[in-house]
């Protein structure tokens, strides 16, 4: 028998012997009065708590424990005379890991230390599975993913990681809802996915006999719901986009994407940088952070620039004067750009060229506008039809948004969504699904009109020097283990 099971059929003769001592071993509910945090501050005074067992020392009569929950750990002592007879047997048969909740006066030993000095004690969980004694700096990462619980159990710091996610997450709600925005909850099963460049997952909803898909994105429907006459909406959500896994992307994730009327691109530029420095100062106490090898300033006002302005910069060629697609593609060979087959325009193959040139070299916050067309077929033309106006900001050669003033005319939108279907023809797999329900409610007609679509994972990622997103990301997507 491996030893493991060798401890767990142990814990399991206990749990037996616990049945027959007339206890039950896994009750409902939990008298506890005050939290571990608590009773370390009530020098003198009785006091009811309760948590899990995480060290146990037996000396002759007595017998020291070291109990935790989630506010902190404090030691236990038990005295066998002081307890009941069926309680000193129930002693004799507690794991580290079991948990109880203890009754007792707060003291400190002859060494100094802060005690529940226990009068009586009842389990509330017998754990039946060891804890593993040496998790804390496990090697094997994708185990520590596996068993989250178990990593947040044993590493302290993994638990600050998903406490401050939490702060990111609700500083955002807060400083949208502190400037008039509603939140709303938009559907995650769509009967046609869009509002983003992505593969869906598809599913089937028997009841209706359609097919579905989990959403790749909130935009459609927020942009539905400025059609309504709401000016200002957002929501908080969990996307699904069935891709590549690497250290920036998991298969399912959350973003916050809004809808704002009246508004453009350059509006929400003002609104990206002031709400990410808020969020930043607001949980961190500060907007300089250190990321990997790089430090990182949050702290307004952030650089901007045109993508070609960006390219120009960092590989001398300039696409102002490049609308051939021949040219283009010379220059991408020069540079060592391989190209996808439906990448067959300059405006395509400009933004490839930026992606694997530039993106990497962004470390501090940078705002780059003015896409190509091809590249947005949901966002507005700019001055040179050419381009739209769309902007994405990056931070530690990451891409942390993607926004831009929405499209609205809904010819316009037909022509785009014909192009997406060229593409498509041409192996792109991620194109624009064609959604005629939604050109007619821009038929109906939605005001100028501007969206956001901040990343909270990879800014998570930034502010605790995460180097994958798994790191941030409670349960992420992992192959099954065989």
């Amino acid at each position: 028998m491996e030893p493991l099971e060798k401890l767990r059929k142990i814990r399991l003769e206990k749990l037996e012997k616990i049945r027959k001592l007339g206890i039950n071993p896994y009750p409902a509910k939990s008298q506890k009065e005050v939290n571990i945090s608590d009773c370390l501050k009530s020098q003198g005074k009785n006091v009811q708590t309760a948590g899990r067992v995480m060290a146990l020392r037996s000396h002759g009569g007595s017998t020291f424990a070291d109990l935790v929950d989630e506010s902190g750990k404090i030691q236990l002592f038990f005295s066998k005379d002081k307890l009941s007879t069926v309680n000193r047997e129930l002693l004799t048969l507690l794991d580290i890991g079991d948990f109880i909740q203890v009754t007792g006066k707060v003291d400190k030993t002859q060494a100094g230390e802060t005690t529940i000095f226990a009068s009586d004690f009842e389990l509330l969980t017998k754990s039946t599975r060891p804890l593993p004694s040496t998790w804390y700096g496990l090697k094997d990462i994708e185990e520590r993913y596996r068993k989250r619980y178990l990593d947040l159990l044993f590493n302290s710091q993994v638990k600050k990681v998903f406490e401050l996610r939490s702060q990111v997450i609700q500083a955002h709600r807060q400083f949208l809802l502190d400037r008039g925005y509603i939140e709303v909850e938009t559907p995650v099963l769509q009967t046609l996915y869009g509002g983003g460049l992505a593969r869906p997952f598809k599913t089937y909803h028997n009841a209706l006999g359609i097919p579905l898909y989990l959403r790749i994105s909130t935009e459609l429907y927020l942009k539905r719901l400025i059609v309504a006459g709401f000016e200002k909406v957002f929501e908080i959500a969990r996307v699904f986009r069935n891709e590549g896994i690497d250290r920036q992307h998991n298969p399912e994730f959350t973003i916050l994407e809004t809808m704002e009327a009246y508004a453009d691109y350059q509006v929400n530029m003002d609104l990206v940088e002031q709400m990410t420095e808020y969020v930043v100062k607001k949980t961190i106490g500060s907007t300089k952070v250190k990321y990997q090898n790089s430090a990182v300033n949050f702290k307004r006002p952030w650089k901007r620039v045109t993508m070609i302005d960006a390219v120009r910069e960092a590989t001398g060629v300039d696409f102002s004067k490049i609308t051939d697609a021949d040219k283009a593609k010379q220059h991408a060979k020069k540079l060592n750009v391989p190209l996808k087959p439906f990448q067959k325009t300059a405006g395509l193959i400009l933004a490839e060229i930026f992606d694997q040139k530039v993106v990497e070299t962004l470390i501090s916050p940078t705002i780059i506008y003015d896409f190509p067309v091809e590249t947005s077929p949901l966002a507005k033309k700019g001055k040179d039809p050419r381009f739209v106006q769309r902007f994405e900001h990056f931070v530690a050669g990451m891409e942390a948004s993607n926004n831009y003033s929405e499209l609205n005319d809904p010819q316009d939108l037909k022509l785009r969504f014909q192009d997406e279907r060229k593409k498509e023809r041409l192996g792109e797999e991620e194109a624009h699904q064609t959604d005629t329900d939604f050109n007619e409610a821009l038929e109906y007609g939605m005001p100028p009109t501007s969206g956001i679509g901040p990343s909270m994972d990879r800014l998570v990622m930034i502010l605790t020097n995460s180097p994958s997103i798994k790191d941030v990301i409670l349960f992420p997507t992992l192959r099954s283990k065989t």
